[in-house]
C-alpha cells in the first residue's frame, strides 16, 4: 500500500474523520510535514554515539508507524 494510502487509512479509523477531495491533501501535508520534523530531530541528535545510531533507525522506523505504516521486513530487529 502507498505511505499516502496508510496515513488516510488510520486518520480516518482513529480519528473517524471524513476523507474529502479538499481536505484529503492538507491532512497529509500536515502528518508529513510533522513526520519529517521528528526524523529531522532525530537525525539532529549529536549527543549520542555511533553505537547509539541503531536506535536513532529505530526511532525513524516508528515516526512511520505513527503515520500508519512501517518498516517492512527491515524492522524485524
Amino acid at each position: 500500500m502507498e505511505l499516502w494510502q496508510e496515513i488516510i487509512n488510520k486518520e480516518t479509523t482513529n480519528n473517524k474523520l471524513k476523507i474529502t477531495a479538499t481536505n484529503i491533501n492538507e491532512i497529509l501535508e500536515s502528518k508529513c510535514y510533522t513526520a519529517l520534523n521528528q526524523i529531522k530531530e532525530i537525525i539532529e541528535d549529536s549527543t549520542l554515539t555511533d553505537s547509539e545510531c541503531f536506535y536513532k533507525i529505530e526511532e525513524i522506523v516508528c515516526v512511520f508507524e505513527e503515520l500508519g505504516s512501517n518498516g517492512g521486513a527491515r524492522h524485524d530487529f
